[in-house]
């Protein structure tokens, strides 16, 4: 796994995963079902997962932004299509958690942020 660890003031870290999570995939943890949904950009396989009524967005979206692209692997063009093709399908009362800063709701990030709205303007 590529990390940024080795860049950092800290131990550099190596995390080998179990297996790959897919597209769609639903995940059971007792009661509560994960939908896992793939959005590269950020990163190659970066990810957001639904559970229940919230959507948590790692970094692939931010209150009135979305995430940067500028690390290794990352891509403008695939965070737009994430964000074009997956995340502005989903449903809009969902809250919104994302990786850093403050949570919001997919209604309300669907009217004030300046990146989905450019991108729903140019559908």
């Amino acid at each position: 796994m590529v990390n940024l660890s080795a860049n950092r003031s800290v131990k550099k870290t190596s995390i080998k995963a179990d297996r790959g999570l897919e597209d769609g995939e639903l995940i059971q943890i007792g009661a509560m079902e994960l939908e896992i949904i793939h959005t590269p950009g950020h990163t190659p396989s970066g990810i957001c997962i639904k559970v229940e009524d919230l959507l948590l967005t790692g970094d692939t979206l931010f209150k009135w932004s979305a995430g940067r692209t500028d690390l290794i692997g990352g891509s403008y063009e695939d965070l737009l299509d994430s964000i074009t093709n997956k995340i502005i399908e989903v449903d809009d009362e969902l809250a919104v958690y994302p990786g850093h800063y403050y949570s919001t709701r997919l209604e309300i990030e669907k009217k004030r942020n300046s990146k989905i709205l450019r991108l729903m303007n140019a559908r």
